[in-house]
């Protein structure tokens, strides 16, 4: 197995210990979960810049590395509608929004074709991140004592700066999950209201 597919497969590991540092109760555990989830990020752009450099593209990188990066994302943001950090209306729609493509990929794949990632997916992928990574930060930074309060906990609105960050990064994901999500369902529309 080359680098970047030990990559891809150490973010399924990352995954499962940032969901146990999420929900298992131990001293500055959401900054443990936090810093998880970022590491499993960069392997994320790692493996894919080391692929392309290297000429490692294989079968496995091309179905495992968006595999993984969907059961991250999706894990993380199901994970906060059991901690209560986000409504679960906004996630039935990511969540949905990624079935959706990747069943599109399958029919275009039964079909011997490849569907290339857009823009706008890839503008999604990264505001799903930032928004995990903010909520991840609102809950953290109490534990990080006076460089906690200084950087994230200046006042806005009457609340911390960074709650408000929360909450329109959490509204830009779902709204660009579902913008990118329309434009690649019509834009590959051929693939499925085809009768062949």
């Amino acid at each position: 197995m080359n680098l970047p597919n030990k990559l891809t497969t150490s973010r399924f590991v990352l995954t499962a210990l940032f969901l146990i540092a999420l929900f298992v109760k131990f001293p500055m555990n959401e900054t443990v979960a936090l810093a998880l989830f970022v590491l499993a990020s960069v392997t994320d752009w790692l493996d894919g810049a080391i692929a392309r450099q290297r000429k490692l593209i294989t079968s496995f990188g091309i179905l495992m590395d968006p595999l993984a990066d969907k059961i991250l994302t999706c894990s993380a943001f199901i994970a906060f509608v059991g901690t209560r950090q986000i409504a679960a209306w906004m996630v039935v729609i990511i969540v949905s929004r990624e079935l959706a493509i990747t069943g599109l990929r399958l029919l275009a794949a039964s079909k011997n074709q490849v569907l290339a990632a857009e823009g706008f997916g890839k503008h999604k992928t990264i505001s799903q991140i930032t928004a995990i990574i903010a909520i991840l930060v609102e809950a953290g930074y109490p534990q990080w004592g006076p460089v906690g309060q200084a950087l994230f906990g200046a006042p806005v609105f009457g609340q911390p700066w960074v709650a408000v960050f929360v909450e329109v990064s959490k509204v830009s994901a779902v709204a660009l999950t579902l913008l990118s999500g329309g434009i690649y369902l019509w834009r590959n529309r051929g693939l499925y209201l085809s009768e062949n």
